[in-house]
């Protein structure tokens, strides 16, 4: 008798210890979808946001809607014990379910179309029908014919009995998500360079993990769930883990279509972005949870601490957001390039814009006033063009004409550093160097009404000379901002054109020069052109955007550390290229490689060269830009094939 009531004691707290396990796991797999459909949604406006053109991208940004109804209406089921709520949500659940595989099977093939393989009827077909399938199973979600009775009482969470035909869709969906399956690797057997390759093979294995824990195996696994929970919840939270790891590394995937961005700003902001986002609200939603459910064992499950713990971990995870991200960006992302980084990064604060140095002179010219009871002061700038007004204080304008008289009058002073009288006014002049001393004039500081009253007192004097110095060194600031800005202005577009170039060949080498892409062909052949016509020497050639391709770059040196040169070398190589094999002659075979020796690195003229290639000078510019074309075409291959041998 004592034997039968130590194992029953015994049996009853190993029951009570399995419970308390079942209960913490389920919590926690609820956590973890929770936090599914957070990190979705995050990722569905990082979709929105920032590469919403690309159809990669949208396709992407579908499926992410898909698990936010999936995972957000298994949440709140896990909240209510009401079977009619409980039912509605299971059917809106069932919504996202449905939809996910044409969803899979549009994203399978923008990623195709992507590699340079764009949908023909098949696979448009393919589409097409399938959203018709899932649009009619959604009507059918209405009534009793698709789903069974909703079971609520029975372990370990409400689902429903299966049909007929939800065994039918349950064949629909394996034989979609095969047909996808098999359109990634299409594409990433058509990838071209081996990071993308790479990123490609991310992206096929992660995306398993969307499609095999998004669908509902309590239709037909609901017995052996509820005979064994604790495992059945201990692989629902394992699952559910890995889904959300598998969820980023398809986003990081993702990340690149469609954005014109070095690799490390896409990295960097899709990081960013998640931690601002979707982990400081999952972070937070597990800690409000975990107090909750304890409040609740404890019988007051929305206590005071709840609210309080909500903005506590906010307020915590945005400061370490704040102060540890900078260090972990350059750790993570920028380690490489360590300099060029923190070069860049204190321009920001380093950089005086137009609207600073204004404000500054402003604050430079009152002074000036009030030291010398002024009614006004101006400051005028030396340049090419003779002098001009850089700002004004006090009523007294300087107009154009009275600009020519002080050019005038100062004519022949420009080594002299005594004051100049004009009108009413005296002019001071401001050279460059702290301690106007350098010969360099930058210009003249002007004060009005103050003729006559030199010199100053010593105080006076001293005070004076530091404003001049104070307006020298604005001045030549000013000077190198405004070369900085307009360094700034020329570097957009071209910088912009290289960052699409990339963003087109990172999937797909015919892409580059596809009008669907971002990039246009003219553009290219723009440049390309320009660097001919300057090919022995010019701006044309020296600034040209070509000039930041990798194959240019390949080409210096430590003996040829010339820009230019490495550009003449690529252009010469991709000439050679389509030169015909044998000895050189005049006839068809040969007229592109012609044209672009004779007018470009020979530089003869047009009309000798149409009398020596029997052309006229209309057929000549028409066969001209046909060669341009093609010698853009060879630098996109040659520059794809070297981005291609390099490694991330």
């Amino acid at each position: 008798m004592l034997l039968f009531l130590y194992f029953s004691i015994k049996s009853e707290s190993l029951d009570n210890l399995v419970d308390g396990l079942v209960s913490i796991v389920r919590t926690i797999s609820q956590i973890l979808t929770a936090g599914i459909a957070i990190a979705a949604f995050s990722l569905l406006l990082y979709g929105l946001s920032f590469n919403l053109r690309d159809r990669v991208a949208r396709s992407f940004a579908w499926i992410m809607f898909c698990l936010v109804i999936i995972f957000s209406t298994e949440s709140f089921t896990a909240t209510t014990t009401d079977a009619q709520t409980i039912n509605m949500w299971l059917r809106i659940q069932w919504v996202g379910i449905i939809l996910l595989p044409p969803s899979y099977l549009n994203f399978s093939d923008a990623l195709l179309a992507t590699t340079g393989l764009p949908s023909r009827w098949r696979r448009k077909w393919a589409i097409r029908i399938t959203n018709l399938i899932s649009l009619l199973l959604i009507i059918l979600l209405a009534t009793p014919w698709f789903l069974g009775p909703l079971v609520v009482d029975k372990p370990p969470a409400p689902h429903f009995e299966p049909k007929i035909l939800t065994e039918l869709f349950t064949v629909y969906y394996v034989l979609i998500m095969v047909l996808s399956w098999i359109n990634f690797i299409r594409a990433y057997r058509r990838t071209v360079t081996q990071s993308s390759k790479r990123r490609m093979l991310y992206l096929t294995v992660s995306a398993l993990a969307p499609a095999v824990g998004s669908f509902p195996f309590l239709l037909y696994g609901s017995t052996f769930a509820a005979s064994q929970q604790l495992i059945f919840w201990t692989l629902a939270t394992l699952t559910n883990l890995l889904l959300g790891v598998f969820l980023v590394i398809m986003a990081y995937a993702v990340a690149f279509f469609g954005v014109p961005w070095p690799d490390r700003v896409v990295k960097s902001r899709l990081f960013k972005w998640l931690l601002r986002g979707a982990i400081t609200a999952i972070l937070t939603l597990a800690v409000v949870t975990i107090v909750r459910r304890a409040g609740q064992a404890f019988g007051n499950p929305y206590n005071a601490f709840v609210p309080i713990v909500m903005v506590v971990m906010i307020l915590v995870s945005e400061y370490a957001i704040t102060m540890f991200y900078p260090w972990l960006e350059k750790l993570v992302f920028f380690s490489r390039d360590e300099e060029d980084f923190l070069m860049i990064r204190s321009l920001e604060d380093r950089i005086i814009t137009r609207s600073d140095l204004k404000q500054f002179l402003e604050m430079v010219l009152a002074a000036v006033c009030d030291l010398l009871q002024a009614s006004g002061a101006y400051l005028l700038e030396v340049n090419d063009e003779g002098l001009s007004k850089v700002i004004h204080t006090g009523e007294n304008q300087i107009h154009a004409n009275q600009l020519a008289e002080i050019e005038t009058l100062i004519v022949g002073t420009e080594e002299n550093d005594e004051p100049i009288i004009w009108q009413n006014d005296v002019l001071l002049p401001i050279r460059n160097g702290s301690n106007g001393d350098a010969k360099i004039l930058l210009g003249y500081l002007g004060v009005n009404g103050f003729a006559g009253e030199l010199p100053l007192a010593a105080d006076d004097s001293a005070a004076l000379k530091t404003l001049v110095e104070r307006s020298a060194m604005v001045l030549k600031d000013r000077q190198t901002q405004e070369n900085l800005f307009r360094t700034f202005e020329r570097l957009n577009p071209r910088e912009e054109l290289i960052q699409k170039l990339r963003a087109a060949g990172r999937y797909d080498r015919k892409g580059v020069l596809q009008v669907e892409s971002s990039i246009k062909q003219s553009e290219l052949s723009q440049a390309v052109k320009d660097a001919l016509t300057h090919y022995w020497g010019g701006p044309k050639l020296t600034d040209n955007p070509l000039l930041k391709f990798e194959i240019v770059k390949r080409e210096l040196t430590a003996e040829e550390p010339n820009p230019a040169n490495a550009l003449r070398c690529v252009l010469k190589n991709a000439i050679e290229q389509i030169k015909p094999a044998g000895d050189r002659k005049y006839t068809g075979e040969w007229l592109l490689y012609n044209i672009l020796e004779l007018k470009f690195l020979e530089g003869k003229k047009v009309k000798e060269i149409a009398m020596k290639l029997a052309l006229s000078e209309a057929d000549l510019y028409r066969k001209q830009r046909v060669a341009i074309d093609v010698i853009t075409n060879t630098i996109v291959q040659m520059e794809l094939k070297c981005i291609g041998s390099q490694s991330e």
